[in-house]
């Protein structure tokens, strides 16, 4: 056996590794294209809503809304969580509105009990929808804890982050989309 019938099939190995790691890791996201823009769909079947009255997407047009994907036993929920929670203090009052959609990974995470204690213990102040049966989570088409999606004034999805990190790049685009004026007559 030579070198040459070794080198061939190890480096066929290596390429088929790096595209299954390629396509097994979570898109990273970013500013949509603006064909690509797409209405935020209304929020479905939401069991309870903690630490807020129930929103409607309707309802939230005029302001920066972002629709944070999480469950209470993430690690990288809980290690991006105080990034949320600072965007939520520093911005609440220019018009951004948080929503953490609690999206349970176990079932013991679907008891609404469990939910508050975290809210409680993560000292968590903006709106929790909690989802336990995914259908806001479908109907974003999410399919990552976290996940981000950035919707501008109109109602339009305009950014999204999959994972950790990112945050000076998510903090500049809330920042762009609270600057932005509404156009007259919405």
């Amino acid at each position: 056996m030579n070198i040459r019938s070794i080198a061939l099939p190890l480096a066929v190995a290596a390429a088929v590794s790096v595209a299954a790691l390629t396509f097994a890791a979570p898109p990273i996201g970013g500013d949509t294209a603006a064909g690509g823009t797409r209405s935020a769909p209304e929020f479905q079947k939401i069991d309870t809503w903690l630490n807020s009255q129930p929103l409607k997407m309707e309802e939230l047009r005029g302001k920066v809304v972002l629709i944070d994907f999480w469950t209470y036993t993430c690690i990288n929920c809980l290690n991006h969580l105080p990034y949320v929670k600072e965007w939520h203090e520093k911005y609440k009052d220019q018009g951004l509105v948080v929503v953490g959609v609690h999206t349970p990974e176990f079932a013991f995470e679907k008891s609404t009990k469990n939910v508050q204690d975290a809210i409680k213990k993560l000292q968590i102040k903006h709106a929790v929808a909690q989802d336990n049966s995914y259908a806001t989570w479908r109907a974003f088409n999410n399919q990552y804890w976290p996940a981000v999606y950035l919707i501008d004034k109109e109602g339009k999805i305009v950014y999204s982050h999959f994972g950790e990190g990112r945050y000076g790049e998510t903090e500049k685009k809330i920042q762009a989309l609270l600057a932005e004026q509404r156009p007259a007559g919405s």
